[in-house]
């Protein structure tokens, strides 16, 4: 096993996988930028090394000062947490030429699986459905216009390598292909360095479901069930719960048995999430895997009772897996709501400042996870996400409704967030009764309704303040009689009585 484990994250996450190295009896090594000197992960690790200045690409993108930080350091191995470097091939690569393990897949399941095309022919050689379309890159919009009558409109333009909701256009017209074609191409090469597309049968109101999979060096697979990740806002997932609603035992087993040949058909190794999207009908095709530890990861370890961070580090020394796909069992049902630093009233525009106060909700089967203090100035450079928190409960209902009282609880000030627009999301129709879908939010959501009670809490401020000063005017209460008959003398009296007069 590792005596010391390099985290080549920032945040949450950071503090996440450090927390399972900690159990372990690991040493961990944290890695930061100018802006994030102060910063949770770095004072939690058991040491930490400064990389860079705080644009990404200076610092946590920065692969070579990362390795360099690890072999100052000692470390033998670097999980990448998610984000960043976590599905970057190259970097993968270069820590095993640096005689470093890299907790997650080989660099070639990385590779063929971050390559969309190349994923779905994979995964149709290996008998999971994937989405009609086309079947390599297309080059221009008249070719696109094909394929989009022969699948049939509308069509989803996708970047070959895009990722994290950018690189996606529909199209429901026809004269709409070459507007699209040119946009999607532009944003590709802008975002991933690479301009290729290809086109995608769109299916309507999907679902979003995913598997979670474990695979060791040995020859182990295993799956430990799904995720519904339908309620996203702009491609991005807002809330995640475990199991979905709306799979049934059936679908479950199906869903399980292609992910596991998605993960076999590429060698993998490690924790990783084959996602798919399901029709109205119940019918699913395969979307992407992520080769990687997912933000929503947590939701699967408390309904199955596994650290999932833990069974990264044990499968990255080389050890077999544990687990038995026969005592994997599902308990209970579990929510997870993600806390940004946005403003839902001003299009969800990120939120920075300082944290002046800051108290975090908890009980019974709630979990916090998060990168914050008060005093902690939240940075401009980074992703908004700030903290999660995850409910567990016997039952869906009492999920939803603890969910609600923790979010009531979680109280933060000096920086706006979207918590009372989580609240409107768990307290939808459509949320309750789980027929929501990918855009759910899309079409109910508008920032009015929600509560704007900035202005409500200082007006109830101020009358209380008034209504206090009155009352305290009207109280006749005299210090010189409290300071003549305090509680001492009080309970000098009392004791006087309790003892017999002599």
């Amino acid at each position: 096993m590792f005596k010391k484990i390099l985290i080549a994250n920032r945040g949450e996450i950071a503090i996440r996988v450090m927390r399972s190295c900690r159990e372990m009896g690991i040493a961990t090594v944290a890695v930061y930028s100018d802006c994030d000197r102060l910063a949770l992960h770095v004072t939690y690790a058991d040491e930490s090394y400064h990389i860079g200045p705080p644009p990404s690409k200076d610092s946590y993108l920065a692969a070579d000062k990362i390795i360099d930080a690890a072999k100052k350091s000692g470390a033998e191995a670097i999980h990448p947490g998610y984000g960043f470097l976590a599905e970057n091939a190259d970097f993968a690569a270069a820590c095993e030429t640096a005689g470093l393990a890299f907790i997650g897949p080989p660099a070639t399941s990385i590779r063929q699986m971050g390559n969309k095309l190349d994923a779905r022919r994979t995964m149709s050689a290996s008998g999971v459905t994937v989405i009609p379309g086309s079947e390599g890159p297309v080059a221009s919009a008249p070719e696109a216009a094909g394929i989009a009558r022969e699948v049939g409109l509308p069509v989803m333009i996708k970047a070959v390598a895009g990722g994290g909701g950018k690189g996606l256009r529909v199209v429901r017209d026809a004269a709409d292909i070459d507007k699209a074609v040119d946009m999607t191409m532009g944003e590709a090469e802008s975002a991933f360095a690479d301009g290729r597309i290809y086109v995608e049968k769109y299916i309507e109101n999907p679902k979003h479901v995913e598997i979670q999979v474990l695979a060791d060096k040995h020859g182990s697979t295993l799956t430990l069930g799904e995720r519904e990740c339908s309620m996203q806002r702009r491609y991005q997932k807002v809330i995640e719960e475990a199991p979905s609603p709306s799979v049934t035992a059936e679908t479950r087993a199906a869903l399980s048995q292609a992910a596991k040949k998605a993960a076999q058909a590429v060698g993998y190794v490690g924790a990783g999430t084959v996602e798919f999207i399901m029709a109205q009908d119940g019918s699913f095709y395969f979307l992407e895997m992520n080769t990687r530890l997912q933000v929503e990861h947590p939701v699967t370890e408390v309904v199955y009772g596994v650290d999932l961070v833990k069974e990264q580090i044990r499968i990255a020394a080389g050890l077999k897996l544990e687990l038995e796909q026969e005592s994997i069992r599902l308990r209970g049902h579990a929510l997870e709501v993600r806390i940004y630093a946005e403003d839902p009233h001003a299009n969800f525009m990120p939120s920075t400042g300082v944290i002046k106060r800051l108290v975090l909700p908890e009980g019974p089967g709630v979990r916090n996870e998060n990168g914050i203090y008060p005093g902690y100035t939240i940075p401009i450079y980074y992703d908004p996400l700030i903290g999660k928190v995850i409910i567990w409960a016997e039952d869906r209902g009492t999920a939803i409704r603890r969910t609600r009282r923790a979010l009531q609880e979680y109280q933060i000030d000096g920086v706006t967030t979207n918590i009372e627009f989580l609240l409107w999301a768990i307290s939808q129709p459509g949320f309750l009764d789980g027929t929501y879908d990918t855009h759910y939010i899309e079409r109910h959501f508008k920032p009015e309704l929600l509560h704007s009670d900035t202005g409500e809490l200082d007006l109830a401020m101020i009358a209380a303040s008034i209504a206090a000063y009155g009352r305290l005017n009207r109280t006749n209460v005299s210090r010189a009689e409290e300071a003549r008959d305090n509680v001492w003398r009080r309970v000098a009296r009392m004791e006087g009585l309790r003892k017999p007069r002599l």
